[in-house]
């Protein structure tokens, strides 16, 4: 059986992959973290942000993303985004 892909789309694939995988447990370790109290809580955010089972998908942490590249602007849009899931009212 053979893929037919060019070797630079299965790099560029693999790398893609290998950003979302970061970006998603960076995401879930400084979440984890900071609210470490509320791990139940985090845990249930994650689930809703990313699935479960075979509906998982952890390129849903992008959405969180900076285009710079900045982690900490991204950070500061995960922790928002907790803390309007925490209290949808107070938006």
């Amino acid at each position: 059986m053979s893929l037919n892909i060019p070797i630079s789309e299965f790099r560029m694939s693999l790398g893609t992959k290998n950003r979302q995988i970061q970006t998603a447990e960076l995401c879930k370790h400084h979440l984890r973290e900071k609210n470490a109290p509320k791990a139940p809580l985090v845990e249930e955010f994650i689930e809703e942000i990313e699935g479960m089972g075979k509906e998982r998908n952890i390129a849903s942490w992008g959405q969180f993303a900076d285009v710079r590249g900045n982690d900490e602007e991204m950070l500061k849009r995960v922790d928002q985004a907790f803390a309007d899931w925490l209290n949808p009212d107070f938006k």
